[in-house]
């Protein structure tokens, strides 16, 4: 393809008519004193967006407008082009072609970037216009760090392989740039690319002939790379020393947290080390520090779920539980709970282990079982300090979930957690564990139950004919009427969703409120009878009834929520 001519941005707009001449002209006197790109005036002005811009220029140039979301790009096409070059001209190679290579740019006005695009790629080049937030997006996708993880990996081996290194050396701890030593890069590449990817947790772990480092994205695990497994001691030894662990001992499970700044934010990982017969595994749970912490509103809990837990944070005393597997999202619940009680006019102590978010205005305590500041010492303690409102990691044992539940009876609003598999079985599982009923009955105000299921990429879902297992499951919890109007959808996978189909998490919710006649069941100490009750307060608002609603819009997969529907059942 020929050299493109240069365009004149605005001029080409108002001919589209997408501006006005009067924009055009309080744009460019607007330049003139901050300098800025005209097009992105233009967008931040609200006049026209990106992808306008982008299919204007196409036409003009009489080049194909590539929507980016939608298209995947092979890690060999983009290495045509180095990663800081692409991101530096704003120019990302999609395909070879019979000619040569088609190329997307975002600006194709600027044509020192063609040129240098041309010289670096030393082919012919097919311009394709792009929309830049969708470049930079693709870029990131593109650029993936497996390659860089392997080959950092692979130099490690060999440095471990040669002479015998001082330990302060090979950390990279008495060298002039610690960032320089092969492992402090390995393990900023595997934290910079889980980011990127969205991962909850990075599992590393030795095995027999190699080092396995998986991602778990979304609630499921994904197989990052694998290295060789000489490399695992110097990778948890360094580990153990960021999270202030003994590193002498290789025999005991140990836990830690670190805080780690990258180019795309800070992330705060907490780590769990565990020998094994290969060496030790070690598991980080990652909170992303820039995300910030959720609200009520950000949860998307359905209406009645949302009142209900207004109607519990409102009260100024009382118990509220959120119940669930691990991982199933309690913490974010109940921080984002806590988020809207947080106010200068009120005290709040957290009680956990280990303590997962930080929220200003809090006090938060970690427990420290090994010098027994136990969750039972510290909350007694915590009652001495006069709070409003006390979170409680866990209800783990009869003397925690005691101390706590007199703390509701006292004036105090209590959150915890619990783990039970769904809401109306929470009350009988404390008395399970010893608790006198009566404390049960007049304590706890809320049993939130909740999962959490992946929700289908927008980028790529197509209409799903459901197969006849999951029909049989559609035709058990719902009437025929109910899916009628079903959108069900399934993600193919694509660029944006790293070829999962999938993108995020929600959750699904079912609660139960303790009324007078739930209370009097509980009194009795008559478990079938507060089940009963409990069973006509929900109305059949399940779990497995809100996974439908997901469903049914199109939110998530059918699988997905037969999923929910299946650990409900094996209860």
């Amino acid at each position: 393809m020929a050299r493109p001519e240069r365009i004149r941005l605005g001029d080409l707009l108002v001919q589209e008519s997408l501006i006005t001449q009067a924009q055009l002209m309080e744009a460019l006197a607007a330049q003139k004193t901050s300098g800025r790109k005209l097009g992105r005036m233009f967008i931040d002005n609200g006049w026209v967006d990106e992808v306008q811009i982008a299919k204007a220029l196409a036409r003009q140039l009489r080049a194909p407008y590539v929507d980016l979301a939608k298209r995947s790009i092979r890690p060999e096409v983009a290495s045509l082009l180095p990663e800081v070059q692409a991101r530096r001209l704003r120019a990302l190679p999609l395909e070879e072609t019979a000619n040569g290579v088609r190329v997307g740019m975002a600006d194709p006005t600027d044509l020192n970037a063609y040129d240098d695009v041309s010289r670096l790629i030393k082919r012919e080049i097919e311009l394709a216009v792009v929309a830049e937030s969708q470049l930079l997006a693709a870029i990131d996708r593109s650029y993936r760090h497996t390659d860089e993880i392997a080959g950092i990996a692979k130099e490690l081996t060999t440095e471990l392989s040669s002479v015998e290194s001082d330990l302060g050396d090979l950390l990279g701890l008495t060298s002039a740039s610690a960032e320089d030593a092969p492992v402090v890069r390995l393990l900023y590449s595997v934290f910079e690319e889980a980011l990127r990817v969205r991962a909850s947790d990075v599992h590393i772990e030795p095995q027999e002939r190699c080092l396995r480092i998986r991602y778990r994205i979304d609630g499921v695990l994904h197989v990052q790379t694998e290295a060789d497994s000489k490399i695992s001691g110097a990778v948890a030894l360094r580990l153990k020393l960021m999270s202030g662990l003994d590193i002498s001992e290789k025999r005991l499970p140990q836990d830690g947290r670190f805080a780690a700044k990258l180019r795309n934010g800070a992330v705060d990982v907490r780590i769990s080390t565990m020998p094994t017969q290969h060496g030790e595994s070690v598991v980080m749970r990652l909170l992303n520090q820039s995300g910030g912490l959720l609200s009520l509103a950000g949860l998307n809990l359905p209406p009645h779920v949302a009142a209900a837990m207004q109607r519990a944070i409102a009260r100024p005393s009382g118990m509220i539980l959120v119940t669930g597997p691990t991982g199933s999202g309690k913490t974010t619940t109940l921080y984002a709970a806590l988020n809207a009680l947080n106010s200068t006019d009120r005290k709040i102590i957290t009680v956990e282990d280990p303590v997962e978010y930080r929220l200003p205005g809090l006090n938060q305590v970690q427990v420290m079982e090994k010098i027994d500041l136990s969750f039972d010492r510290v909350l007694r303690a915590a009652l001495r300090q006069d709070p409003d409102v006390i979170l409680v990691g866990e209800m783990r044992d009869q003397k925690t979930a005691e101390i706590g539940l007199r703390a509701a009876l006292t004036g105090h609003l209590v959150l915890s957690t619990l783990h039970t598999n769904d809401a109306m079985s929470t009350p009988i599982r404390l008395l399970d564990m010893g608790v006198p009923k009566y404390m049960v009955a007049l304590s706890l105000q809320l049993v939130l139950a909740q999962r959490l299921v992946r929700v289908v990429c927008p980028h790529c879902a197509e209409p799903h004919e459901p197969d006849a297992h999951e029909l049989a499951w559609l035709h058990n919890i719902a009437q025929a009427s109910e899916l009628a109007d079903a959108q069900f959808r399934k993600g193919m996978g694509c660029g944006e969703c790293n070829h999962t189909g999938y993108s995020g998490r929600t959750g699904v919710y079912e609660f139960i409120e303790m009324t007078q006649e739930l209370i009097e069941a509980m009194n009795h100490g008559d478990p079938a009878a507060f089940t009963s009750a409990a069973r006509r307060q929900m109305k059949g608002n399940t779990l497995a009834r809100d996974a439908l609603r997901l469903v049914v819009a199109g939110r998530t997969t059918v699988i997905d929520a037969m999923r929910i529907s299946n650990q409900v059942a094996e209860s």
